[in-house]
């Protein structure tokens, strides 16, 4: 009796067994199905789609995230990125993060595992929170934008300040940070990645490789006064900048002291004219020899300073000649800007600080204001206040750290060559009221010149520089209006 209930029980399993393959075959096959709807179905938002012609504020950030949406929070790295995700109520959809490659074969497997949990808890819409690490998140920001995932970002501020909430630890690693990173997207803590496009793009990569280039070149220039101070220490004393056409058309040739006495007083006229040198710096030709002939410089190992300084100089050359191309293209995709023309009316206002402020600023369109640009480059003011105790208003320095250098370089220069910015300086730097230190004036006539800017590129006016004098509020003015109307 019990054999045959075995073997009955046995039959029933055998027979039970494809059923439940083919069960699973279905499941499996419609699962399938439902991930190639949500992929069809993805739709990314862009900052074209969010902050143009719109005020995308903390509400309609709350509004990007419904109950179809799946929040990801990703934690960038150099080689490998980890990712958790959540939904709009804050439920964990995972119970570990997800960890990929950064190559496309990573960037593939994280796409299948997003879809895949938005498959299983029935969700329509993935949005993706990232914290920028440096240059690492631009590739994956923008190949997730390319397959219908909307992109957005937190501050790392933000996630600094809030990482102990999750689990009251100040534990901060990879996998705890995708957590942190997806909840303050959820909560409306985020705001939209701008990717320079067309000329902006172009701009801020050139400035990005000159700004690059200048750096090797002041290097490359530094080493230069070394191997001078070391082999030919007087020569600084001739000029005091050994980088200038004249000082390096010699060095070029004759890099010694000895060198220099052996060419004599004609040879190095003959170098400064052989390169179609004009100028006043043919008269340093005797000095430079009688400084050679004196020299106290080190006498061993000059066949290895010969080829550092003649390797140095032809380095400083290439750069220069470098520079020169960048500036040009740079000027030329600046001037394709419209309106940009107006902006020479400015005194003092040249090419090189217009074409430096608009390539970190981009695209003017997404700001519904001047207040957004002058955050966005972290001259926003901030103060620190309670009870009676009111702290010192100072500039919060969190944004673009090249845009406050092209801004107070442009106010440095405005102040120096326009009259009436320079009015304008003296007038902050002596009232009455609140004087303000120098450094702090430029910070403010910093802010107004970028007023300026963006009213005259977005409306297309003419600069008029009596309206801007007109514009300033100064006590003593409403005090006289006061005593009028109060007379009249």
């Amino acid at each position: 009796m019990n054999r045959n209930a075995h073997a009955s029980k046995k039959q029933t399993s055998k027979k039970s067994a494809p059923s439940e393959r083919r069960r699973g075959k279905e499941e499996q096959a419609e699962f399938v199905k439902k991930c190639e709807e949500i992929i069809k179905g993805l739709q990314a938002h862009s900052w074209k789609d969010l902050e143009v012609g719109r005020k995308f504020r903390r509400n309609e950030k709350l509004d990007l995230i419904t109950a179809d949406s799946v929040i990801v929070g990703c934690d960038i790295g150099s080689v490998k990125h980890f990712i958790r995700a959540i939904d709009a109520q804050g439920r964990a959809l995972t119970s570990k993060p997800f960890s990929f490659d950064n190559d496309e074969e990573g960037f593939k497997a994280a796409y299948d595992w997003m879809v895949g949990i938005a498959a299983q808890n029935d969700k329509t819409q993935i949005v993706l929170a990232m914290e920028p690490t440096g240059h690492y998140w631009f590739c994956f920001a923008a190949w997730c934008t390319s397959h219908g995932i909307t992109v957005v970002q937190v501050n790392p501020y933000a996630v600094k300040a809030t990482k102990e909430i999750q689990d009251n630890s100040q534990l901060k690693s990879d996998r705890k940070d995708p957590g942190v990173i997806a909840e303050l997207a959820k909560n409306g803590n985020y705001s939209v990645p701008y990717i320079a496009e067309g000329t902006y793009a172009s701009l801020r990569e050139l400035e990005l490789f000159r700004e690059r280039v200048m750096e090797d070149r002041v290097r490359d220039n530094n080493r230069l006064c070394q191997e001078m101070d070391k082999y030919f220490p007087e020569y600084r004393r001739i000029y005091k900048d050994v980088d200038m056409v004249f000082s390096l058309a010699v060095l070029a040739k004759a890099p010694l002291p000895e060198d220099i006495v052996r060419i004599g007083e004609d040879g190095i006229r003959a170098l400064w004219h052989s390169e179609k040198l004009r100028g006043r710096g043919y008269s340093k030709a005797a000095e430079l020899l009688e400084k050679a002939k004196q020299s106290v410089g080190l006498r061993v190992g000059q066949v290895q300073a010969r080829m550092s300084i003649q390797y140095l100089v032809r380095s400083i050359r290439d750069k220069d000649t470098c520079l020169a191309e960048i500036d040009d293209e740079i000027t030329k995709l600046a001037k394709s800007i419209q309106y940009v023309d107006k902006l020479q009316a400015i005194s003092g206002l040249g090419e090189r600080i217009i074409s430096g402020i608009l390539s970190e600023i981009g695209d003017l369109t997404r700001f519904d204001d001047v207040k957004g640009i002058q955050k966005y480059s972290g001259l926003g003011l901030v103060s620190e206040s309670s009870g009676k105790h009111n702290g010192e208003t100072h500039i919060s320095h969190r944004g673009r750290k090249r845009l406050r250098y092209w801004l107070y370089m442009g106010a440095r220069s405005v102040v120096a060559h326009s009259r009436e910015f320079a009015e304008l300086h003296a007038y902050y730097t002596t009232r009455d009221e609140n004087p303000l230190k120098k450094m702090q004036s430029l910070m403010v006539i910093a802010c107004k010149l970028l007023r300026i800017i963006y009213v005259v590129l977005t409306k297309g006016v003419d600069y008029d520089p009596h309206k801007m004098l007109g514009d300033i509020v100064r006590p003593e003015n409403t005090k006289n209006k006061a005593k009028g109307a109060a007379v009249a």
